[in-house]
């Protein structure tokens, strides 16, 4: 059994990220659904309706992700004194990756001027990929391996969602619909994470510990890929059982907080702030409820960005700072719930 984790080194130096250029509102992917929904008899506004996500951002056709997850590295580094020599691990956490191999880090880090001696690699877990890797570096930097490190990562949902409509368009089916429907609220952006080492104590945006819970049982209500992998037979496609998604989601992540809250609110206090993972409108309210968290102590960026996959947290912390959610001596929760089902929450002194 996992521990709650706990790190009393590591800081936030910076976080930068990058939005991509065109702007797609759910009208617009509804305008392309037209004779399926006339063959349905659906109603124009069922999308947005239905997530709360009224547009979404996308890349040009065939960008490349190392293209975001440079920008977004970039921009935190100018952020900072820090230096892409002092880097000693640089991580790309996206779902999206430019190639099977090499790992999509190896191209960020030789844009951006990553020593040799940093270790460089990507990790894969749906959703949690950028959470994960944080951790992975602030375990590098407890322990003294490294001083500084970078997570990374970029998501883009051009092409599923493309692919997703012209399955909906072909079957003119109402279950393919439904399994289809969380598709639809795919967003892209890019973000970098800097972390770097504290031994005075006195920085703000300190972690100090975390709790991870999975429920494995539940690895097949959402996936995302070929049919079998390689080679495949068919493909790329998603389907998601979006009714169990959030059932065993929300059941899952209120066992995390329990679990938090015990290790590091004494048992029944609260985080100041929250920042989670973004999917829709019907997540974060039941989320919420179910943590018994006012929607006050919640930052949202999904009715505007939809869900961004690994970046949707992390460009959302950076959004909430930028407009001044987060304050200074603030306990913020990093709440990340990911397909397969895994559940990391990560806690931050702002």
């Amino acid at each position: 059994m996992t521990s709650p984790f706990r790190f009393n080194r590591t800081v936030i130096e910076s976080v930068g990220y990058q939005l991509p250029p065109h702007v797609i509102t759910s009208e617009d992917l509804e305008d392309r659904l037209e004779p399926l929904y006339r063959k349905l008899r659906l109603r124009k506004g069922q999308l947005s309706a239905i997530t709360g996500i009224s547009e979404r951002r996308w890349w040009d056709k065939a960008f490349h992700m190392r293209s975001g997850a440079i920008q977004a590295a970039k921009k935190a580094l100018a952020q900072t004194a820090i230096l892409p020599n002092d880097i000693g691990m640089l991580i790309y956490g996206g779902v999206c990756r430019d190639y099977l191999e090499p790992a999509t880090a190896c191209a960020v880090a030789d844009a951006i001027g990553v020593g040799p001696k940093a270790l460089v690699y990507d990790v894969s877990n749906a959703c949690l990929g950028v959470l994960n890797g944080m951790i992975q570096v602030a375990n590098a930097i407890e322990t003294g391996q490294i001083r500084a490190g970078m997570v990374v990562s970029c998501e883009s949902a051009r092409q599923i969602v493309d692919l997703t409509i012209e399955r909906m368009l072909a079957s003119e089916d109402m279950e393919v619909f439904k399994h289809c429907l969380a598709t639809l609220t795919g967003g892209s952006g890019a973000v970098a994470l800097l972390l770097v080492r504290d031994d005075s104590g006195q920085k703000p945006k300190r972690l100090f510990g975390g709790v991870i819970r999975n429920d494995v049982s539940r690895h097949s209500l959402c996936t995302w890929g070929p049919d079998t992998g390689i080679p495949a037979t068919q493909t790329m496609r998603m389907n998601t059982d979006s009714v169990n998604v959030l059932q065993y989601g929300v059941a899952l992540g209120t066992a995390t907080y329990q679990d938090f809250q015990k290790a590091f609110l004494g048992g029944s206090d609260e985080p100041d702030k929250i920042i989670c993972h973004q999917v829709g409108s019907a997540h974060q309210e039941t989320i919420l409820q179910a943590l018994n968290i006012c929607k006050e102590k919640d930052f949202s960026t999904y009715p505007y960005l939809g869900n961004i996959g690994t970046v949707s947290l992390p460009i959302t912390l950076a959004i909430a700072q930028e407009r001044g959610f987060l304050t200074t001596g603030d306990r913020v929760g990093l709440f990340g719930i990911g397909s397969g089902l895994n559940c990391l929450l990560v806690g931050v002194h702002w």
